[in-house]
């Protein structure tokens, strides 16, 4: 039996020696990383305590390029300001394409613009740049609609009567609603029961990404489809989104209102018609479908969260509030606020991007995919390899910021007290793949806080000295649950 036993143990050992020797001539193609072992990688060097500076950390020791073995899925990480720029624009179109895992092959349906790649996701993708564009002009144009959805948004938090109160709920719902308006062409009550299953569904969905859930559907998806579990409840949410899209189109075509186009379904459908002899064409109601699920999903949460992190800062830091409203009160003389505004307000508008800077609201950038073997600084890269970029580490890069990890105005204003573009500034990323809502989601991030800055002061709870500024880790990062005090102010 003892023979046996040995036999067994050499067995393993041959067996361990040759995986090593296996990983170590992949090692050799890729960049630098921890250690990979058996059936983990190098998963093992992040463990179960992740942070925000996780990966940023891993950088100071891999370098700015670094892999991390995902089991026997290599995973590069970009890391840092000028390696970030340098893989996602000098490397445009090798790495263009977004990396489709089980989970998100199912989610997306390799449809839409968000988890599609290729000749589809290009006309996707243009149609909706153009058409974002389009929606900004005319009688309902976007402005107009966020306007009118921040002045809903003062009054829900003028009932409060300047008593602590949570404020998320009410954000996300308002946040929500403006994608209704220039998806559907219509807000829904919030009293309205699909429109609370909507949202409550949206945050589940977000939660089980990257949970313990997620990672098993990601390994064994054939038998996490025949599981019940969460993976479950966030397949369900989608679908429910789905259904939603169709019926909204459904009533747009009984109503044969696209010929007037006024929100994004109008525009799609009209598209439709123009490309129906287009054997090229990837104009369907599928994809209209998953454009708008696509909207849901990256468009309410984080435009959400920016507001309730920026409101939580704001109250951290009431001389700052203070000078943001003073801007506010002793340039802009009309009632009403537009977007061209922000030019005014220089201070404003440096406090503005400090808070997305940060507190950047996804934990790092969206994965991309290598569409060919591409070479960055002296390393070979794949094709078909998932590459990560790090925009946290970007925004936090001590060789461009000069105070990273505070919350500094100054880091967006010159020695005048002018407002300062920045090019470290990748809150929304940068490529292919940036953010093709990043203009309507600097228009609401800017009407809804101007407006609810102008009409309150925001204040900490009677005995409470501070709010935690850590934050929940997750594919985003929104603040723990908070209470505020809106006060309003009296205006001369």
């Amino acid at each position: 039996m003892e023979g046996v036993w040995v036999y067994l143990t050499a067995l393993l050992v041959i067996l361990l020696v040759l995986y090593f020797r296996r990983q170590q001539r992949s090692f050799q193609t890729f960049p630098p990383g921890p250690l990979s072992l058996p059936f983990i990688g190098g998963l093992w060097r992040i463990g179960f305590g992740y942070r925000e500076d996780t990966l940023i950390k891993m950088a100071k020791q891999y370098g700015n390029i670094y892999t991390i073995w995902v089991a026997n899925l290599p995973v590069v990480v970009l890391s840092g300001f000028q390696v970030v720029k340098e893989g996602l624009v000098n490397h445009l179109e090798e790495l263009s394409d977004r990396p489709l895992t089980p989970f998100f092959r199912d989610l997306g349906r390799e449809k839409g613009i968000i988890l599609s790649n290729g000749h589809l996701w290009k006309q996707q993708r243009r149609f909706g740049l153009l058409t974002m564009r389009k929606l900004g002009l005319g009688k309902k144009d976007m402005e107009s609609q966020i306007e009118a959805e921040a002045q809903q948004l003062v009054e829900i938090f003028a009932h409060e009567k300047g008593q602590p109160f949570d404020p998320s709920m009410a954000i996300t719902n308002s946040v929500s609603n403006v994608i209704c308006a220039v998806t559907f062409g219509q807000r829904f009550s919030l009293e309205d029961e699909n429109f609370k299953k909507l949202i409550e569904g949206l945050d589940l969905g977000l939660k089980f990404i990257g949970s313990f859930s997620h990672a098993l559907y990601e390994v064994i998806p054939c038998l996490m489809k025949h599981l019940p579990g969460p993976h479950k409840q966030a397949l369900g949410v989608s679908e429910m989104l789905l259904s939603l899209a169709k019926e909204k189109i459904e009533k747009h075509k009984e109503e044969n209102s696209y010929h007037e186009p006024q929100d994004f379904i109008d525009f799609y459908l009209l598209q439709m018609e123009k490309s129906k002899n287009d054997l090229n064409t990837t104009y369907d109601e599928d994809n209209l479908a998953q454009c708008i699920h696509d909207f849901f999903i990256a468009g309410s949460e984080t435009t959400a969260t920016t507001l309730k992190w920026a409101i939580l800062l704001l109250t951290n830091h009431p001389d700052i509030q203070d000078k943001v409203h003073k801007e506010i009160e002793d340039v802009l003389v009309s009632s009403s606020i537009c977007y061209q505004d922000l030019k005014k307000l220089p201070y404003t508008n440096a406090v503005f991007h400090e808070i997305q800077r940060s507190k950047y609201i996804l934990l790092v950038g969206f994965a991309r995919q290598s569409t060919k073997d591409m070479n960055l600084r002296g390393f070979c890269i794949p094709k078909g390899t998932i590459v990560i970029p790090d925009v946290r580490s970007v925004l936090f890069d001590p060789e461009q910021w000069e105070t990273p990890e505070e919350f500094n105005p100054n880091h967006f204003l010159d020695k005048e007290g002018n407002f300062v573009a920045r090019e470290e500034f990748l809150p929304f990323g940068a490529g292919a793949r940036v953010c093709l809502g990043e203009h309507l989601a600097r228009i609401e991030y800017f009407l809804f806080l101007t407006n609810l800055l102008r009409t309150f002061r925001f204040q900490l709870p009677e005995g409470v000295k501070e709010l935690n500024q850590s934050p929940i880790i997750g594919i985003t990062t929104p603040p723990r649950p908070y209470q505020v005090c809106a006060v309003p102010r009296h205006r001369p």
